[in-house]
């Protein structure tokens, strides 16, 4: 059994002047389940707790969760509800490890020096999303409203994120060294991984989704794409060929130079999202 816990809070993770209550619920499971999807697992059940103003509609809120839920077959089975002047919604999900018993979770600190470095799929999507959103360009906010499919596809992307569950697990049953998903922007979450792992990384490329800047695909965070690594063994776009899941993109290899981290042999600072706690930074 493996277990996740996180939160959306509006104004900190969602702007409810762009997302609807059904984007936050279905968002709040999904931020969630991409914890285990960077394990390897897949989610079974979930605690939903809701604290919320009087007048927030809840069944619209819950119809968000319910769709997520289903996407990623996991049943809701409990949870509470609180008061509060702010909108802040809860997800606490168990779930499992399929496969071999040998084959435990994908962590951040199982890299090894050579291993290659891959991400599931291009990156700033949801950043350039709430760039589109905040601009209301092409009608964007509005639900099936007209205008250029790029920018709706952004705006998709920030609104629903999708965990990817099958990843994962593709991954780790096919010996995968370690996995974090791309929550606060691939420039922090690869420092992560490479702290965790004591080994240093050489990105070689930064795959930009369309519509999104390099910046973006760099910081932005909230992708939910997964970063892996795995041995020159391992041969991870075949194992996704054969799952008929989207080729993983090779971005880099990990070497000896503990926490070093470079783009293109320049330093990659760890850029991205960082919550405002003061003191030692909670990781």
């Amino acid at each position: 059994m493996v277990l996740a816990t996180d939160l959306v809070v509006a104004g900190v993770h969602a702007d409810l002047a762009f997302c609807g209550l059904d984007d936050v619920g279905y968002k709040a499971v999904m931020v969630t389940v991409s914890d285990l999807a960077a394990m390897g697992a897949r989610p079974d059940h979930l605690l939903l707790s809701i604290a919320a103003p009087p007048d927030i509609d809840l069944d619209l809120l819950g119809a968000g969760v319910d769709q997520a839920a289903r996407e990623v077959q996991c049943r809701v089975v409990g949870g509470d509800l609180a008061g509060s002047p702010v909108l802040v919604v809860s997800v606490a999900v168990s779930g499992s490890l399929r496969g071999p018993l040998d084959r435990g979770p994908l962590l951040r600190s199982g890299a090894g020096v050579g291993d290659l470095v891959y991400v599931t799929g291009p990156l700033g999507a949801s950043a350039a999303g709430l760039r589109v959103l905040r601009s209301d360009r092409s009608g964007v906010r509005a639900a099936g409203g007209p205008g250029d499919p790029v920018l709706q596809a952004l705006a998709h992307a920030h609104r629903r994120p999708t965990a990817r569950i099958s990843e994962g697990e593709v991954a780790r049953l096919a010996g995968a060294s370690a996995c974090i998903d791309v929550s606060d922007g691939l420039a922090a979450d690869i420092h992560h991984l490479a702290l965790a792992s004591a080994v240093g990384v050489a990105l070689d490329a930064l795959p930009v989704a369309a519509g999104a800047t390099p910046g973006e695909a760099q910081s932005g965070g909230e992708d939910y794409e997964l970063v892996i690594t795995a041995s020159r063994r391992v041969n991870l776009p075949e194992a996704f060929a054969v799952a008929g899941l989207r080729p993983p993109l090779l971005i880099g290899r990990c070497h000896d130079q503990a926490d070093q981290v470079t783009l293109g042999g320049a330093p990659l600072p760890p850029t991205g999202w960082v919550h405002g706690f003061s003191g030692t930074e909670l990781r």
